[in-house]
């Protein structure tokens, strides 16, 4: 049967989302034994050779950049790094399911940040919608002496940092293909945990630890090929919201792998940001096709 392209993005979404969720199970199974910076360097390295070696197949090996561009892309890759590394410190004490949940906050920050920042014009229901998939948020980390602690705030300090590198990736200009910005973000990560890794130690890798490295690192370069597949096919406004399927999949995957599943008040509260997440990215679907 013939897919129509709006299905095949959402399959292309669902199947990014699946990559992404299983290397973020392989990273945090490596960083139980292995030291977290060392897992990246590794990690990292693999990634930045299939990166480059996709850029190099889709014809969009361009390195040199403009210098605009340039800079841009250098905030966006700090942005990057800091962010790696609190969700991965963060992922390392964290069931994977709770703070995956933290992390679906992020498009309701983007659509808040670019009202602030870009003076995107957002309706009272768009902004009631934030304010309570943010209470949504607040629910799964639980401030107070019982349910909060410092990884939570490292998963909430990643969601602000990858909405910095999102912010900064919307002034790069269209000459710069995904791909590449995707394989200078990977070359910054995986430098900088090479520098750090040199004051924790190295230790050797099991086999089964090689395996998980090199999974983690295909199924990181499958993330970015889908993620840049996702928006050459389909209307993203339909596509966006089957990011979602991410909280599925680590749910599943933490079962599976670790034995933790959330608990009823973690589950509502991420209910509440995909409902609220959802929401905004359909009215904002709409209020769109009415301008037009």
């Amino acid at each position: 049967m013939q897919l129509s392209d709006n299905a095949r993005g959402a399959v292309y979404m669902m199947v990014a989302m699946a990559a992404f969720t299983l290397n973020d199970t392989a990273m945090k199974a490596l960083t139980q034994e292995v030291p977290l910076f060392q897992t990246i360097a590794m990690r990292g390295g693999l990634t930045l050779l299939g990166l480059i070696g996709l850029a190099i197949a889709l014809g969009q090996w361009k390195p040199r950049l403009p210098r605009r561009d340039a800079v841009m892309i250098g905030i966006r890759c700090a942005a990057e790094v800091v962010s790696t590394v609190l969700f991965l410190a963060a992922l390392v004490q964290m069931p994977l399911a709770n703070l995956s949940a933290i992390m679906q906050a992020l498009p309701l920050a983007v659509t808040l940040a670019a009202a602030l920042i870009f003076k995107e014009t957002i309706g009272w229901r768009r902004m009631t919608a934030i304010l309570i998939g943010f209470a949504g948020v607040l629910i799964i980390i639980r401030p107070g002496p019982d349910g909060f602690d410092i990884w939570s705030l490292m998963g909430l300090g990643s969601v602000a940092f990858v909405l910095v590198r999102d912010l900064a990736a919307r002034s790069v200009s269209r000459a710069v293909p995904s791909v590449m910005i995707a394989v200078w973000a990977s070359a910054a990560v995986t430098g900088v945990a090479a520098l750090a890794s040199l004051g924790t130690g190295w230790v050797a890798l099991t086999p089964g630890q090689g395996v998980l490295v090199a999974a983690a690192a295909v199924a990181l370069v499958i993330g970015y090929l889908f993620s840049v597949m996702v928006m050459r096919v389909g209307d993203i406004s339909f596509v966006a919201p089957f990011r979602y399927t991410a909280l599925i999949w680590a749910i599943v995957l933490g079962w599976l792998a670790f034995g933790t599943l959330p608990d009823p008040l973690t589950l509502f509260g991420a209910g509440l940001v995909v409902a609220t997440g959802i929401f905004t990215l359909w009215r904002e679907r709409k209020v769109r096709a009415r301008l037009t």
